[in-house]
């Protein structure tokens, strides 16, 4: 197989009725963990200085909840708050909810394919602030759920502090998310966000005020949010819109445009605004429209 192509299995590519006793999510995840092992082997072996540190992340782990768990544990651990006490936490909370497994995956997928710089699965795995806080936030929302809040807010904490990365225990985010970069990135209690949304940095989804309830924004599935752009209030973005970079929104956007400048205006006007058909949350084509924006000038 040449360098640096994927080969997916059989059942994720093409789904079939399968006497197998793995489902297909379990299937992909295996498939996922067995390259992951295989990239670090592989880099063990080119640069030794590393090797500990692979052996210890992830050659000495039997799964891929066990080596983000030991990851995770060490990365926000503190002095008074244990690597043990969080690992144990990680790995109780990935092993007893399959669905947050198969979000990790669609994470590190969503960065392997939409990420040029991603060299690999296990690159994302070690040194994608983005995607380990995506993963540890799932476990401060599973705790915020389960009404264990004051944990939730303090894993939200050190997320924040390590990360640079802060999102409310209570917002809730899909699968497949890039948050690329990821410094800056801000989502409040009860903003939502979809399936295959990629996120650039300094991104914030915000509220308007000191208003209460539900005050933050709803981002539909496939949408892609340009660097710094900020969207304010109890707003909705359309599935597969587009916000550009530095925009400021603060009304809803249709699904299929694209919005841009501050404060944002539909590309092609408010009465036929101009609608594309690819996903750009999956594409990442941040500049298509200029070229049908008559106010950008040199």
């Amino acid at each position: 197989m040449p360098a640096g192509e994927l080969r997916y299995p059989s059942s994720i590519s093409c789904p079939q009725i399968s006497q197998a006793t793995e489902t297909p999510m379990e299937e992909d995840e295996a498939w996922v963990w067995a390259q992951i092992k295989a990239e670090a082997r592989r880099d063990a072996e080119l640069e030794p200085a590393l090797a500990s540190y692979l052996y210890s992340t992830i050659l000495s782990h039997s799964s891929l909840e066990r080596s983000l768990a030991f990851h995770l544990g060490n990365k926000l651990c503190s002095s008074t708050l244990l690597s043990t006490l969080l690992y144990d936490l990680f790995l109780n909370t990935f092993s007893s909810d399959p669905s947050l497994r198969a979000a990790a995956v669609a994470d590190l997928r969503a960065a392997r394919v939409r990420d040029p710089a991603c060299v690999s699965f296990s690159h994302c795995l070690l040194n994608y602030k983005g995607f380990l806080a995506c993963q540890a936030h799932r476990v401060a929302h599973k705790l915020w759920t389960q009404s264990r809040r004051p944990l939730a807010l303090a894993l939200h904490s050190r997320i924040s502090d390590v990360f640079a990365v802060d999102i409310h225990p209570a917002a809730k985010i899909g699968k497949g998310i890039l948050l690329d970069h990821a410094t800056g990135v801000v989502m409040g209690e009860t903003a939502v966000v979809g399936n295959n949304v990629s996120i650039l940095h300094h991104v914030t989804l915000g509220g308007t005020g000191k208003a209460c309830g539900d005050r933050h924004p709803k981002i539909g599935d496939g949408v892609l949010i340009g660097a710094g752009a900020t969207i304010l209030g109890n707003v909705k973005i359309g599935e597969g819109a587009k916000i550009g970079a530095g925009s400021v929104v603060l009304i809803d956007v249709p699904p299929r445009t694209t919005a841009v400048g501050n404060p944002a205006r539909l590309v092609g006007g408010k009465e036929k605004p101009s609608r594309h058909e690819e996903c750009p949350g999956e594409s990442m084509d941040h500049t298509s429209f200029i070229s049908e924006w008559s106010d950008y000038i040199i």
